[in-house]
């Protein structure tokens, strides 16, 4: 492998480090991409949110996409028992995108892949950053191959899109205690041959199989479903060490799924991953910026993962062309304050929806229609639009409608 000289390294081919390589590359800027692994490769993450479509967009990979033939999504169902509560897209508060997708991220990620490449993006598979060593702005980072040889490249610059793999963070000693507590998942695909028609296709559907206990059902375009569990580590114990017979004993948990899923037998062994959630002690430093998984990850629950990668990616990429271009920049204030706001929202609906508030509010069975709307917003993704009460005041809100629902059903019981 030779040593290269490009403006700028990006760690990654996830939808972060494509939507920011799209950007740069259609702007003249000399990108290279360095992914790990080879393409298609498996990675969850596979139900996307209506915002996503606004940064695919605005990086030229939307129409690519579109082509693809992906399961369209419209909405999202939550049931517990015989309570149901299902948004529809179309029906949020404010503007913005009333559909998206389901996919399965290894042709989802590919098609992004290959289109980056349509538009001239330098994209190097199955190579692995082993050290990177930064003097000011400007990086040397080393890599291996398949093969065990290495290489260098020089950049002004690096974007960390690296997802899970965490290389930035890793190396320079980042990690930081993540906000939302210590909570895993087992997950596997199943070929569906019966699927229901309609609406069970089109959207999203979370059990709840206790308050800090769920369930997902995402079906596919492919013809398979993406079948999981979320929970505290804790509740992951009780079960069989081996993940097929932990998988089928937890299935017999669910109540609306119950024996749907019995007898189909796993695509693949079922993958458990332990404490999800993700932080870091600071998103930029000279010389480097962190986007999406390799910056923070929350929690599976609503499906953020894709429109937090994409919309970092797509600012990262904004912020580093105008540095590039000798302009000032305020990376505090314009990178990690807007990530952290729509991240904060978010934040705040996931610690809510496991102290049960937002549960008693999705699940409420004559939901006010103007509330409905602007949660529905926030499950679209639209976090930053600080006209809906939901999103500006989002640190009390929820707090304060499930206080109002608990004061209203303990008045019917007296």
């Amino acid at each position: 492998m030779k040593k290269e000289i490009v403006d700028i390294l990006i760690i990654g081919a996830g939808p972060s480090g494509m939507v920011s390589a799209c950007y740069l590359q259609n702007r003249g800027i000399n990108v290279k991409v360095v992914e790990k692994a080879v393409f298609p490769r498996f990675s969850i993450g596979e139900s996307l949110i209506p915002q996503c479509m606004d940064n695919l967009e605005e990086a030229g990979l939307l129409e690519a996409v579109k082509k693809a033939g992906f399961q369209k999504k419209f909405g999202a169902r939550f049931i517990k028992g015989s309570q149901v509560g299902e948004f529809d897209f179309s029906q949020k508060f404010g503007k913005g995108w009333d559909w998206t997708w389901q996919v399965p991220r290894a042709d989802f990620d590919l098609v992004l892949a290959e289109e980056a490449q349509n538009q001239g993006v330098d994209i190097l598979f199955n190579a692995e950053v082993i050290n990177v060593e930064f003097e000011g702005n400007r990086s040397i980072t080393t890599l291996k191959n398949k093969n065990g040889e290495t290489g260098q490249i020089q950049a002004d610059f690096i974007i960390d899109a690296s997802g899970f793999g965490r290389v930035l963070a890793k190396q320079l000693k980042l990690e930081a205690k993540p906000r939302i507590g210590a909570h895993s998942s087992i997950y596997t695909h199943i070929k569906e041959i019966d699927r229901p028609k309609g609406k069970e296709g089109e959207l999203i559907t979370f059990e709840i199989i206790n308050t800090g206990v769920w369930f997902w059902y995402i079906p596919l375009s492919n013809g398979n479903s993406s079948l999981g569990f979320v929970g505290p580590n804790e509740w992951f114990d009780q079960f069989p060490k081996d993940n097929s017979g932990a998988f089928r004993e937890m299935l017999k948990n669910l109540e609306y799924y119950n024996e749907r899923f019995d007898e189909s037998p796993f695509l693949f062994e079922p993958i458990k991953m332990e404490n999800l959630a993700k932080n870091v002690t600071r998103l930029y430093g000279d010389g480097f910026v962190l986007t999406g998984n390799s910056a923070e990850f929350l929690d599976p629950v609503f499906s953020s993962g894709v429109a937090f990668a994409t919309t970092s990616g797509l600012l990262a990429a904004k912020l580093t062309l105008r540095q590039l271009t000798h302009q000032k920049v305020d990376w505090q204030k314009e990178y990690v304050e807007y990530i952290q706001k729509g991240v904060n929202v978010f934040s705040t609906y996931v610690k809510e929806w496991y102290s049960g508030n937002l549960q008693k509010i999705i699940l409420h069975p004559n939901p006010n229609p103007g509330i409905k709307a602007q949660i529905c917003a926030v499950l679209a993704g639209y976090v930053w639009d600080e006209s809906n009460p939901f999103v500006k005041k989002h640190e009390r809100i929820v707090k304060n409608v499930a206080a109002l629902i608990e004061m209203e059903e303990n008045n019917k019981k007296a």
